[in-house]
Order: C-alpha cells, then sequence, then structure tokens
C-alpha cells in the first residue's frame, strides 16, 4: 500500500510499504477514505517531537471502511464505516474506565521511555513517535486499529465523510478545551490560534453558554472564520497589544477563562519571540510557549486557563507567580476523545455543528508532501487539508467562503 513516511525535518515522502496485518485478536484493518493533516503533525514535520524514525507512517486523524477484524471484535464487521479516536485506549484499565483514555494503561508500549521524559507514560498515539508507541499513522490506504471493539465510533447516518472526519481528533479536542472553562452564562472567553481547534474551541465555547468569545490570531483567513462562522470578534495579535486590548473589552477583569489552542510552536513578534527561538535552537527548552504566557497573563483572577495546544517538554519563563498568586486553575491533557464520540456525533446529526467549515484542501495521498509544505508555510489561504488515499489524479481544492 502507500502511506506518507517521515525522513526528517520538513522530509515526507508517500512510499510503497506492506500492509497491515492483525496482530491482535482485538484489531482490526481500515480502509482509509479520508484521513487529515493536524496541527500537531507540523510539529512532527517541523521537527519538535522526538523519538521519530525514518519511514515512520504519519497521520493520527483518518475514517474509513472496515476490511478485517480480528476474532474478539464482535461489535464491528466488514463494510462498517468507522471514525478512528487518535488515541489509543483500551477501554479496561483504571483510566478508561474513568473515561481518560489518552492516558490509557495499556496501549503505549514504550512507556518506559515516557516515564523518563513525563514521570508516568499516557496512551499510545497513531502516527505520533516511538514515544507514544511507534504506531503505524493514518495517512495511509489502510490502516491497523488495535482494540478495535473499544474505540472506533460506527457511522451509519450516510453523512459525507468531511462532516464525521473530525470526530477523530480536532473537534473533540475544541470541545474538551471549551469545556474544561467551566463556562457559566454571560462569560467571556478568549482563545489564542484560530486554526482548527480553536475554531472548534471557539464554536464549543458558543454551545457551552458563552456570551462572548475573541478569537486571537494573525491569519486573516483564520480571523475570518472565527468571525463569520462561529461568532467570535477578534484580534490580530500583530496589530495591538492583546493584553491591553483584553482588559479594555472586560472592563478591566480580563476574560473569565482563557484558551491556548496554538501550542509548542507559537510564534510571538519582537524580543520575547527571538529569545524563545534561541533558547529552543540551542535546546535549552523544548517548547515556545508565548501563547501560554500571554493566556496566563491575561485571564481574570480565579478564572481557568484551559491548554489543548501540544506541548512536548520544557518550557521557559514560566509564570508560575501568575498562577499561584491570583488563583488560577490550568486544566490540559490529550483529549479523552472516545469519551466525546457519541454526543458530538449526535449534536452533528442535530445540526448544531458542521465541522467540515475548516477544510480550505482536498488533495489525494500522493501530494500529502505539497500539503504538509502548504499548511506549514500557511500558503494558499490554508486551513485545514484532508488527503483521500483512494482517490488518484488531479488534486481537488475545496475553498470554504
Amino acid at each position: 500500500m502507500k502511506a506518507l513516511c517521515w525522513y526528517g525535518k520538513k522530509h515526507v515522502e508517500v512510499e510503497d510499504v506492506p500492509d497491515p496485518k492483525i496482530l491482535n485478536p482485538r484489531d482490526a484493518i481500515v480502509k482509509v477514505t479520508s484521513t487529515a493533516i493536524c496541527g500537531s503533525d507540523l510539529h512532527i514535520y517541523n521537527g519538535f517531537i522526538p523519538t521519530m524514525m525514518k519511514g515512520d507512517i504519519l497521520g493520527h486523524e483518518f475514517m474509513g471502511e472496515v476490511v478485517e477484524t480480528g476474532r474478539s471484535v464482535s461489535n464491528l464487521k466488514v463494510g462498517d464505516r468507522v471514525v478512528v479516536p487518535f488515541p489509543i485506549a483500551c477501554g479496561n484499565c483504571l483510566s478508561c474506565q474513568s473515561g481518560l483514555h489518552s492516558v490509557c494503561e495499556n496501549s503505549n508500549p514504550n512507556a518506559a521511555m515516557a516515564e523518563k521524559l513525563w514521570g508516568h507514560s499516557p496512551a499510545g498515539i497513531f502516527g505520533y513517535s516511538h514515544l507514544t508507541g511507534g504506531y503505524a499513522g493514518g495517512q495511509a490506504e489502510y490502516a491497523r486499529v488495535p482494540y478495535a471493539d473499544a474505540g472506533p465510533i460506527k457511522i451509519t447516518n450516510g453523512m459525507d465523510d468531511d462532516k464525521v472526519l473530525f470526530l477523530s481528533d480536532i473537534l473533540p479536542t475544541g470541545y474538551m478545551a471549551a469545556e474544561a472553562c467551566d463556562i457559566k452564562p454571560g462569560q467571556t472567553i478568549a482563545v489564542w490560534g484560530c486554526g482548527p481547534v480553536g475554531l472548534f474551541a471557539i464554536q464549543s465555547a458558543f454551545l457551552l453558554g458563552a456570551e462572548r468569545v475573541v478569537g486571537i490570531d494573525r491569519f486573516p483567513e483564520r480571523l475570518r472564520l472565527a468571525r463569520e462562522t462561529c461568532g467570535a470578534e477578534t484580534i490580530n495579535y500583530e496589530d495591538c497589544s492583546v493584553p491591553d486590548l483584553l482588559a479594555e473589552m472586560t472592563g478591566g477583569r480580563g476574560p473569565d477563562a482563557c484558551i491556548d489552542a496554538t501550542g509548542l510552536e507559537a510564534h510571538t513578534p519582537g524580543l520575547l519571540g527571538a529569545y524563545d527561538r534561541a533558547k529552543q535552537a540551542m535546546m535549552l527548552e523544548t517548547d515556545r510557549p508565548a501563547a501560554l504566557r500571554e493566556a496566563i497573563m491575561c485571564c481574570k483572577n480565579g478564572g481557568i486557563v484551559s491548554v489543548p495546544g501540544v506541548y512536548g517538554g520544557f518550557i521557559d519563563k514560566f509564570p508560575m507567580g501568575s498562577v499561584m498568586n491570583r488563583s488560577l486553575t490550568i486544566k490540559t491533557g490529550q483529549t479523552h476523545v472516545q469519551r466525546y464520540l457519541k454526543p458530538l456525533l449526535e449534536r452533528i446529526e442535530n445540526g448544531e455543528i458542521d465541522p467540515s467549515f475548516v477544510i480550505s484542501h482536498h488533495l489525494p495521498l500522493e501530494k500529502a508532501a505539497e500539503g504538509y509544505s502548504i499548511f506549514s508555510n500557511k500558503q494558499d489561504g490554508c486551513t485545514k487539508i484532508v488527503l483521500k488515499p483512494h482517490q488518484n489524479g488531479h488534486s481537488h481544492q475545496q475553498h470554504v467562503h
């Protein structure tokens, strides 16, 4: 089969690789019909995620058709359409039973490696380095899905892939980020980063009762989607002082909760941005936390800072004094996708949310390397790319207006 393989910083190629096989009675093999490039895939592409090995198959947002099942998988049959959650979770351990699927105790075979860096191990993740299991990802024609009896959700309503694909990651991620804010009616929420996760966090904050949501970014197409599709007020952080403007918008108090939907590759102009880039280049910090610092400093006293943005290691100049002295709460975590699949599918079916609005490009899998470059460089108005592994020929671009 064909799959997108990693070969180094900014170097990915579509290659012929062996087809996946059933290795465990709880496995299924899925023929991938749609798979997306995620912002956190760009962290790998840009060289910020350790323990990648040449030839690793990327991708953790995918869906498709079941073509084979292990003997213990009784809930799925050949021909079922399924969306596959990005965290691999057994469904049986204490974490899974508590709804904390992204910290499953059984699915990361390289737990010892993760424990050295993080203290304890999270779940395995598709296509996301050997630190989280070294599992082959879904940017491929076929994928092996472990614990297929506990993870994927069946799609029986005939909806297009584009409407349900993002149940695999970014829709639950944005929703969990907003849910963590413990939103009360009348509150104001600020969201740093208006990429797909930030846009879904904005929509979710409104669904959960926020009165105002402020989206912060610098790319016009993202700010436009935040305003026109999601109903947010927007700030271009290159044009103003974000802390000053947020204070002005909230009567000096600051937002009730702040969401960092940016993560470890946060961009910031000026001296602080140069400082973070230099520290990162010298391996004195692994992550650039500009958005997180600003979210903490801007949040109102007693407020919540929610962090769906991915961080991998260590950051510098973390304002712990602000967190402690102002009674802030930080809530974060890889998304417990399995917990949100059914309720969010119901919201899509009820017309409360249509996640397909974030898609700007459809490309065949053969053009995946080009897609990574376009998405990484924010070219061509790109907000989200969906790859079609079984579609050959010319790319089809769909621009959302």
